[in-house]
């Protein structure tokens, strides 16, 4: 195996061009599991982590660029504020010890669809930036995602970072499993409130190819939120509402049976948590204005 160690951003692009076959890796929780279980052995390694420019993380545009080498103890830290969701889900990942080495960028280049980091992603409308010697270029996150451990890097591209909006509301998420810590998600779930355009993300993980946003969901609590004003009252949902929104959620889902679960209890479990993550975000909404 070759290993390759580049100590800038232009020499790791350069290097991804002349060996397209190697395998990046900055935290490996994921890759040297795939390396100890036998089930890959990469030809070459690119070691991502003596890179400084993908360990930044600042504003643009309107937008956080958040570079690929962030760690999940980072995001705690440094965006808990900002990225409220994101940083929830950072504290479901593994031991202190992974949450110091394991990345979002991680996360976005294994394209699991377990991965903790995907749905405030993608509740938020998050762009991935991908980089090559040709040039660089925004993919939507739902885009970027193409299927089971498949992105949309062509081979001679390397993620850089990705662009979220700093959150104008409440965000939580909210996952299951077997025990409380250091556990793969049987399903998660993501919703980011975005009082300002009136609107709502939410995003089912675990239970489906790629992590799934829940569309129908979405479009039927905004219309309640609207119609009975709720944005501006910050009144309570009622729980019919909140009742339909996790069986829409739950009919989103596409689970299936294997050793961590089997897809009805996915469905069923992914609509309880719906419920419930609708609720707590909009209890805190409610309370925001309470505290003004």
């Amino acid at each position: 195996m070759e290993f390759l160690q580049p100590l800038d951003w232009r020499e790791a692009l350069e290097a991804k061009a002349a060996h397209p076959e190697a395998v990046p890796i900055f935290g490996g929780t994921d890759v040297m599991v795939e390396m100890n279980f036998a089930r890959g052995r990469p030809q070459a390694m690119l070691d991502l982590t003596h890179i400084p420019e993908i360990q930044e993380w600042g504003e643009e545009n309107g937008r956080l660029r958040v570079g690929a080498g962030v760690t999940y103890t980072r995001i705690i830290a440094e965006l808990g504020n900002k990225l409220p969701g994101l940083a929830m889900a950072s504290r479901t990942v593994g031991s202190p010890q992974i949450r110091n080495r394991g990345t979002v960028g991680g996360n976005l280049g294994t394209a699991s669809p377990a991965g903790d980091g995907l749905p405030p992603l993608y509740a938020s409308d998050a762009e991935v930036e991908v980089a090559s010697t040709e040039g660089v270029r925004l993919v939507p996150v739902s885009e970027f995602i193409v299927g089971p451990k498949r992105n949309a890097l062509k081979e001679n591209e390397l993620i850089s970072a990705f662009y979220v909006p700093e959150a104008e509301g409440p965000q939580q998420y909210s996952k299951i499993g077997p025990r409380n810590a250091m556990v793969i998600a049987v399903c998660s779930f993501g919703l980011a409130l975005h009082p300002k355009r009136g609107k709502l993300g939410a995003c089912i993980g675990s239970a489906g190819p790629t992590p799934l946003r829940a569309g129908e969901a979405e479009n039927f609590i905004e219309g309640v939120l609207e119609e009975g004003g709720l944005w501006e009252s910050r009144a309570q949902i009622e729980e019919p509402a909140l009742q339909r929104f996790g069986e829409m959620v739950a009919a989103a889902a596409r689970p299936i049976d294997d050793v961590r679960g089997t897809a009805e209890y996915r469905r069923h479990s992914v609509g309880v948590l719906a419920r419930r993550t609708l609720k707590w975000a909009w209890e805190e909404y409610r309370e925001a204005t309470d505290a003004a």
